[in-house]
């Protein structure tokens, strides 16, 4: 059952309940208190008879000092007579209970007269076939006698009252349970609206449409919960696009891998057929091996850079207080006189928060790539300088440079901005994505700057020794 037929059906209960309650209160209510008056009036006219019959009593001629049956008889036909525009009906017992006088239609039985006493008062309320009456009982003592006068007034317009009062309760009850239906259903409308915006949103979301947001209708808590829910939606599609963008990225890794080993494999195995079926000279014997030789070595190297991306991205590195001149002194080593480059090494004093060894391999990556990007000759410049945020290393080189639009490219495994400069110089485009993830591990990033033709500045920066992060 929806939400909304929920709470118009809920309503309309509480509402049936609380008008039902009310009003069978409220008719009764007014029922028993015209019930009391009348029950209070015809205790009142049962004590004005009680007295009109002593009074007319005291009438009598003095010759009698008891008064006669038949003048009991007189006197409450006379009374009934003075009544008869009401309806009065009366009946006159003696001492005994026996009726002396009783109207015409006066049919009740005995047991009121027998509750009746010269010192009490008693009434009741009695159907009598489609009518009601408020029967009375009180003595009279009139002559030396007592004798107990009974009356009976109608009171059948209280009963038609209430039948007529709950008749026209059930009908305005009906009334108002259907206007608040009407009420109601618009009500539950506006209230569920933002739960079904975002049942349609959650719907569009499964099927597949990530951009799309629940509109926000309210300020309330459903508003709060659209507020979240467009949150978590944004959240999501981020991840989306960010797994998508991996799996991009390894599929364009793989394809990239395969073509990487399939371009050395088939000059190994194509000189190496060449040696094995054919009868070389020395010169050509020579030149295929150099071919399998650089191949091999090609693949070697990209083997074991693609090995130092696996275990650097699984490693924690253990944070050591290394001085710079330790790691400028091995680069120098390195390149000085190996290389057909100009070297520049310029470096302020200071000490660094890193795993020596793998930053010795970012800067060995970083300047290799510099020198691939270089002409025979060109200048590299290698820089240390101390700054508020640490200590930031610097590898710039004035060789072809990078276009703007794949400077975010570089460091994904196997790109290459010049694939054929790069395989000619065994190059597989794996160096700056080794540094990335050595740089990961050490809280740092990659920092490129770059122009077309005009040579690039890559730098990074490390904790200086003794501000751990």
């Amino acid at each position: 059952m929806r939400f909304s037929l929920k709470i118009l059906l809920w309503t309309i209960i509480v509402m049936a309940l609380a008008l039902g309650f009310s009003g069978f209160y409220f008719v009764n209510y007014v029922f028993e208190t015209s019930l009391e008056r009348e029950v209070g009036q015809a205790m009142d006219e049962s004590s004005i008879l009680g007295f009109a019959f002593e009074t007319a009593a005291l009438s009598v001629p003095a010759k009698y000092s008891v008064l006669p049956d038949n003048t009991v008889e007189e006197i409450a036909a006379n009374l009934e007579r003075g009544g008869q525009s009401t309806g009065r009906l009366l009946r006159i017992s003696d001492e005994e209970k026996n009726v002396l006088y009783a109207s015409d239609g006066f049919e009740m039985d005995d047991e009121l007269l027998m509750q009746t006493r010269e010192d009490i008062k008693t009434y009741r309320i009695i159907q009598v076939e489609d009518a009601y009456y408020v029967h009375t009982g009180t003595t009279v003592n009139a002559l030396n006698r007592i004798l107990y006068l009974e009356n009976l007034k109608d009171v059948s317009d209280v009963f038609t009252e209430r039948a007529m009062g709950f008749s026209l309760y059930r009908k305005v009850t009906l009334i108002m349970l259907f206007a608040g239906i009407l009420i109601m259903q618009l009500i539950s409308s506006l209230l569920t609206k933002p739960v079904r915006l975002l049942t349609e949103a959650t719907k569009r979301m499964a099927a597949g449409d990530y951009a799309y947001r629940a509109k926000q209708i309210s300020q309330d808590e459903l508003g709060q919960l659209t507020r979240d829910f467009n949150s978590m939606a944004e959240a999501l599609e981020k991840n989306i696009e960010k797994l998508e963008e991996e799996i991009e990225a390894k599929e364009e890794f793989m394809g990239a891998f395969a073509h990487e080993l399939k371009t050395p494999l088939t000059a190994i195995i194509g000189y190496a057929d060449m040696l094995r079926s054919h009868k070389l000279d020395e010169e050509k014997s020579m030149m295929s091996a150099n071919y399998i030789y650089t191949e091999g070595k090609r693949l070697e190297a990209m083997s074991l850079r693609l090995l130092d991306i696996i275990v650097a991205g699984k490693e924690e590195a253990q944070l050591q207080q290394v001085p710079v001149e330790l790691v400028f002194d091995y680069l120098k080593e390195m390149f000085v006189g190996s290389r057909k480059m100009e070297f520049h090494f310029d470096y302020e004093p200071g000490a660094v928060l890193a795993e020596i060894n793998l930053i010795k391999t970012v800067l060995v990556n970083l300047i290799d790539n510099a020198c691939k990007a270089s002409e025979d000759g060109g200048r590299i410049e290698v820089s240390g300088s101390a700054s508020e945020n640490g200590y930031r290393f610097a590898v710039r080189d004035y060789g072809i440079g990078i276009p703007e639009e794949e400077q975010h490219k570089i460091t994904k495994a196997f790109y290459m901005v010049d694939k054929s400069r790069a395989r000619s110089k065994n190059g597989a485009g794996l160096g700056l994505a080794l540094c990335v993830e050595i740089l990961k591990i050490h809280n740092s990033e990659l920092e490129i700057e770059s122009e077309a033709g005009e040579g690039s500045c890559f730098g990074f920066v490390l904790a200086k020794g003794g501000e751990q992060e």
